[in-house]
């Protein structure tokens, strides 16, 4: 018995692959980057802007190529991405929020807060 398959083998897309190698050296451009930053700046607000705008730059290219949705119509892209933004802004601001309470609730003091404006408590002594 014979067998009769649909299957048809298609050259490869060179323009497809060619654009993907271009995706990939853009995100290893941006890692290293982010790894340059990482040891030569010091550690604070700003290196912490920087890595979190890389990673949502890394992000983009990984959603849009490899996840296909950069070919996508613009009513499914925006279904996508802005429920997502509003779901990471949520979490930024539970975190900040309980980070807080905790933080007050244990009497943490900021270590950049002068000494001469931390009140001090006499406990009788």
């Amino acid at each position: 018995m014979e067998q009769v398959s649909n299957i048809v083998v298609q050259p490869a897309d060179k323009d497809k692959i060619r654009g993907i190698w271009k995706v990939a050296l853009y995100l290893a451009i941006i890692t290293f980057i982010e790894y340059v930053f990482a040891f030569t700046m010091a550690k604070g607000m700003l290196l912490n802007v920087i890595f979190v705008s890389l990673t949502i730059v890394k992000a983009f290219f990984i959603v849009s190529e490899f996840m296909h949705l950069g070919h996508e119509v613009k009513g499914l892209i925006y279904s996508i991405i802005l429920p997502m933004m509003f779901v990471i802004w949520l979490i930024q601001a539970l975190v900040n929020m309980e980070g807080s309470a905790i933080k007050s609730a244990r009497g943490i003091q900021d270590a950049n807060t002068p000494a001469a404006a931390v009140e001090h408590v006499d406990d009788g002594h």
